[in-house]
């Protein structure tokens, strides 16, 4: 049997109409019974890039013995005029992560995915310590299993004051290998106690890389540093009443 954190993130790529754009990664958070996608929000609208898709897909296993077997599915990010997805701002400014709401109709009666919930995120940050181990699963530049459609993991450390946010913003910092394609990916940490079903805490959503604007190109090396935004902003935009971003 396949390891579930493998099913929990979904391979994303983002289309003006039938043109190819950009490739991401994302994952399923399940709420009171309502089922959404989170990636970042750069991932599907990103101004000072240009990047301006109206429409992704995301890749989804169709059966649960046969992993070859996929489908992608459409989702548009418009309708009449309004965005569809969610997104969240604080005191430090905009949040860089994003949600969708799929209706589950919409999804083949077959489809294989795993979903985090409330009961994997992380309530008592003092617990977290730095240097604590952790993974990003995502898609690094597309990199994937493309047999079986399942993604990559790569090892992180936390490189911050967990809990604390970093300069004001709503992320801390991951000291990880990353690469373009890993943006929306779950950064998570094994936890027995998050359940039998699914064994991690979900502790972030992985951005982007950081790095010194001052970095002389030739002597130093990247930071290797990137920033997470904290998981608990999932409790914030799929709550009921909230709107989509407009």
């Amino acid at each position: 049997m396949i390891e579930p954190l493998f099913l929990t993130t979904a391979r994303v790529t983002t289309f003006d109409g039938d043109r190819l754009l950009t490739g991401a990664s994302g994952f399923f958070f399940e709420r009171a019974g309502r089922l959404f996608f989170v990636t970042s929000r750069h991932v599907l609208q990103d101004a000072p890039s240009g990047h301006h898709p109206n429409r992704i897909e995301i890749e989804l296993h169709i059966d649960a013995v046969n992993l070859t077997r996929s489908l992608a599915l459409s989702i548009w990010l418009f309708k009449e005029g309004r965005s569809q997805w969610r997104q969240g701002s604080d005191s430090g400014g905009d949040i860089d992560v994003a949600v969708l709401e799929i209706d589950r109709a919409l999804l083949p009666a077959t489809a294989e995915i795993r979903c985090f919930t409330p009961a994997n995120l992380q309530s008592e940050l003092s617990r977290i310590e730095a240097g604590r181990g952790l993974l990003i699963v995502g898609f690094p530049l597309g990199f994937h299993d493309t047999m079986y459609h399942l993604p990559v993991v790569r090892h992180a450390v936390i490189a911050s004051a967990f809990g604390i946010r970093f300069q004001g913003q709503g992320f801390f910092l991951t000291d990880a290998r990353t690469h373009r394609g890993t943006s929306g990916a779950p950064v998570v940490m094994r936890d027995p106690e998050a359940g039998a079903a699914l064994p991690w805490r979900l502790l972030g959503v992985h951005s982007s890389r950081i790095d010194m604007g001052t970095r002389d190109l030739t002597l130093d090396e990247s930071l290797g540093l990137n920033a997470a935004w904290y998981a608990a902003i999932l409790l914030t935009l799929t709550d009921e009443p909230m709107p989509p971003a407009g």
